[in-house]
């Protein structure tokens, strides 16, 4: 098709408009041909079944090219810092005919050498898009969840813990993220100087005294923000401490949770910036020693052999793996767990491992469906801290349940 600049009259075809202003010859000339052709009354049927196909067919690239939209792309990736990467954005604008897919989304490079993932003598970094979600925030807004992969494309980057964890759609992740909101320094409702009323009304608390005045519209707005992105956010509550709040998360595998969690993450820290208000995942922001929660990541997981299986000769040997390697959970659960898991505050001591039916003070919950329904369905470890990575997180669920054996299943012998 030659240079195309627009068409007047898109909504019907040329022959009925007389209108077909296409500055480009070859669809001018067969326009008019098609109109000429079709206004003879002595053309014959074979003429004037050619003119209505070329008519169509050139109108057809007349539409296609002027539905075109300019989407904004923001692409989201996670920096190089430690012990706690930042999520990063930036946006670019593409035209495409509809919301893009996956697959239709370029690589895009950075430089790395200002997010600690490069020097400046060699400073480029790629982006790989691995997930796509809607931003009903902008005009055809599209948020693209990123790994970052060396300059060739394909090698991941050191600093990426999506692209090496082990994935299985099988495996069921609900995330439990605490949080803090944080406004001059301090959580939103505390006073200028020591401490609100002590926690015990906050948990699921209404009303002004026991949540102040915007985070409510903070966390109902994000909850929105999330629905409309086709995020699968469950559910929030006010937390046990003043300023304290929580958002759950369900992804079937491993990275598809984890990209929601941080895309969730994100679309939160953006949000509390119109309001002047910080976001701290610090998993005890006010200090070991006073007496207020700190904030957990806590996980429920499930693989299909847990749900459809299980038994309780499984669940023990896997509790037993999950023992073994504490310390490998412990490693990847979130930076200074140390100062929330103290055997206080609904957490068992860092360097132990329990499980307890309905025991929010152990290392893993078990619910009380779990083993009402012959020790089969989900498990929630407790020991995630809100500062951690999902990916890594879910990641090292999956390579301790990998460890342990799963008995064939016996069929009924056949009658």
């Amino acid at each position: 098709m030659g240079a195309f600049r627009g068409c007047q009259a898109a909504s019907k075809p040329p022959w009925q408009t007389r209108r077909c202003i296409v500055f480009g010859s070859r669809v001018q000339i067969s326009c008019g041909v098609a109109f000429a052709l079709l206004k003879n009354p002595n053309t014959g049927s074979t003429k004037r079944h050619y003119a209505f196909g070329l008519a169509n067919r050139f109108y057809t690239e007349i539409n296609t090219t002027i539905q075109m939209a300019k989407y904004k792309l923001e692409y989201l990736w996670l920096d190089g810092y430690e012990p706690v990467a930042n999520i990063r954005g930036k946006t670019q604008v593409k035209e495409f005919k509809n919301f893009p897919k996956l697959e239709e989304l370029p690589m895009w490079g950075f430089d790395g050498s200002s997010t600690r993932q490069a020097e400046g003598r060699s400073s480029d970094c790629m982006l790989k898009p691995v997930a796509v979600y809607p931003d009903s925030t902008k005009k055809n807004g599209v948020l693209v969840m990123c790994e970052v992969m060396q300059p060739d494309g394909k090698t991941p980057h050191v600093s990426n813990g999506r692209a090496s964890i082990p994935d299985d759609p099988g495996a069921w992740f609900g995330f439990e993220q605490e949080y803090f909101l944080y406004q001059d320094g301090k959580p939103l409702g505390f006073p200028e100087s020591g401490f609100p009323f002590p926690q015990g009304e906050y948990y699921t608390g209404v009303g002004y005294r026991n949540v102040g005045d915007i985070a409510r519209e903070i966390v109902d707005t994000h909850l929105d923000l999330c629905l409309d992105a086709g995020i699968n956010h469950e559910g929030i509550n006010a937390e046990v401490a003043k300023g304290q709040w929580e958002f759950q998360i369900f992804g079937k595998g491993s990275k598809n949770a984890a990209d929601q969690v941080w895309v969730a993450r994100y679309l939160l820290l953006r949000l509390c910036e119109k309001y002047g208000v910080d976001v701290n995942f610090h998993c005890k922001p006010l200090g070991k020693d006073v007496d207020w929660n700190g904030s957990g990541m806590h996980a429920n997981f499930s693989t299909t052999y847990m749900r459809e299986v299980g038994g309780k000769e499984y669940f023990e040997n896997l509790m037993a793996a999950f023992d073994k390697y504490k310390n490998e959970h412990i490693a990847v659960y979130g930076p200074d767990n140390h100062l929330r898991l103290t055997g206080l505050h609904e957490t068992q001591s860092i360097d132990k491992f329990n499980y307890g039916v309905a025991n929010r003070g152990a290392s893993v919950r078990v619910p009380h469906s779990f083993v009402n329904n012959d020790y089969k369905g989900y498990l929630e470890d407790r020991r995630p801290n809100s500062q951690g990575d999902p990916y890594k997180i879910a990641g090292r669920i999956l390579q301790t349940i990998q460890t342990v054996p799963t008995p064939a299943v016996k069929k009924a012998a056949k009658k």
